[in-house]
């Protein structure tokens, strides 16, 4: 049994001022794997999985994989074997189910192979990041289309599922919005469905085209992959595959807002330019240069980056979207490092009403930041002439906790950052990784 290492109340100190350089390879992505360990579920052929990031949530997820029964193996670094062939089925009414399920908000897509392969299913209330309501009413509408059954335990925040019958349905659907997690788990219900399923606006991520091909080289019948119009026909069964997951592009930008923010040469390999989308451009238009060579990002160092202002001389402004948009989880490397840039834009957080919310620290530095609302931050950049200041502070989830430390890496002093327990969840090893650019970061526990 694979015995996970999970996170004990740590923190980082952080000496900033100091300038990067190197190169760095970007880890498998958090999100992705994240489903491609769910699909292990669909089927009791062997699956080899490559490139799974060391992080927190994916060793929570396998490890509740395996005390569900199926067989797991460690290959080598970040390669996995996995075989889902004899299922505990009777785990699922246990309370350590309720306990390991809950601690992760990626549990949520175990539902979906589980009802479509046995008929049945559970899951307690999902864990994760503190950043506002994350409803899941997509993933159950689109279960209640294919035939399930639900039942809700408000006291206990458990959730039961069947199927009369033993077998979902194929059926169209409008999905009510397009959610990465939702279309993932109706995507893995529908494909041994009976009959065929047409899912309109459907949510089309790397990650997820990524998840669809890996079914179909199961043996499933997916079409319309990387369109918001997906077409399943449901098979009986489905076999082994072998999988190599996508660099984490949440990383890629996270070293690319590093770099600007603390005028750093830095050399960010093996990106899979082609799967980033609009990234790229975001950060050009936030006036860092950067170079494609080949598959890898080079960005040089920069003495200043100025803010690109939209035709009619307005104000940028950086929002959120559904793919090919620019990525929610992107947002707040951007805000901190327009606390360095030269002139001003607006960020517009749409999907969740909290994660905003840690700009009160970086306002402590010496950030010139106005929250209009739970959505909504103007940022005034102070162009290096005013360097922020080291403080005490706490990570409130991954993506801003690791703004935090690239404003820690910029500023000037020493920082600490509590509770980085939340970035270790999507960040593999990246104190270590970081001193061999040249950070001053050491970790207390």
């Amino acid at each position: 049994m694979f015995t996970p290492h999970f996170y004990k109340m740590s923190s980082f100190v952080i000496e900033g001022g100091h300038k990067l350089s190197g190169e760095v390879i970007p880890q498998g992505a958090k999100n992705e794997a994240l489903q491609i360990l769910s699909s292990v579920l669909l089927t009791p052929g062997e699956v080899e999985i490559e490139n799974l990031p060391d992080i927190i949530d994916v060793n929570k997820l396998i490890d509740l994989l395996g005390s569900m029964g199926v067989k797991t193996k460690k290959l080598g670094p970040g390669k996995w074997w996995f075989k889902a062939d004899d299922i505990n089925l009777d785990f699922l009414k246990s309370e350590e189910f309720k306990q390991k399920g809950s601690s992760l908000r990626g549990s949520v897509m175990i539902l979906g192979p589980l009802l479509t392969r046995y008929g049945i299913g559970a899951l307690p209330r999902p864990g994760g990041d503190k950043i506002g309501r994350r409803r899941m009413d997509t993933t159950f509408l689109g279960f209640k289309s294919l035939g399930a059954e639900f039942e809700y335990n408000s006291g206990t925040g458990f959730f039961t599922a069947s199927v009369p019958g033993g077998k979902l349905k194929g059926t169209s659907m409008l999905l009510d919005e397009a959610s990465v997690t939702g279309t993932a788990n109706v995507v893995m219900a529908a494909v041994m469905a009976e009959g065929t399923t047409t899912i309109y606006n459907a949510a089309c991520e790397p990650y997820l085209q990524q998840l669809c091909k890996i079914i179909n080289k199961m043996g499933g019948k997916i079409s319309g992959v990387g369109s918001n119009l997906l077409t399943i026909v449901g098979v009986t069964e489905l076999g082994g595959a072998n999988h190599r997951c996508l660099p984490d592009m949440i990383e890629v930008g996270s070293f690319i807002g590093m770099a600007a923010m603390t005028k750093s040469e830095l050399t960010i390999k093996d990106v899979k330019y082609d799967e980033l989308g609009v990234i790229p451009r975001i950060f050009k238009r936030m006036g860092v240069h950067l170079e494609r060579r080949g598959d890898d990002i080079f960005v040089p160092a920069q003495e200043e980056y100025e803010i690109e202002k939209f035709i009619d001389g307005s104000i940028l402004t950086v929002s959120d979207s559904p793919w090919p948009g620019f990525t929610p989880d992107l947002l707040s490397i951007v805000l901190v490092m327009a606390t360095q840039a030269k002139g001003s834009v607006l960020i517009h957080q749409k999907m969740f009403e909290s994660r905003l919310f840690f700009v009160d620290k970086l306002i402590d530095m010496g950030a010139q930041i106005i929250l209009c609302d739970p959505h909504r931050a103007t940022v005034n950049g102070l162009n290096h002439e005013s360097p922020l200041r080291g403080v005490t502070m706490t990570s409130p989830d991954i993506r801003a906790g690791v703004s935090l430390l690239i404003a820690a890496l910029s500023a000037e002093g020493t920082s600490t950052i509590h509770n980085i327990g939340q970035i270790d969840r999507g960040y593999q090893n990246i104190d270590s990784r970081l001193r061999k650019l040249g950070a001053h970061i050491t970790r207390i526990d």
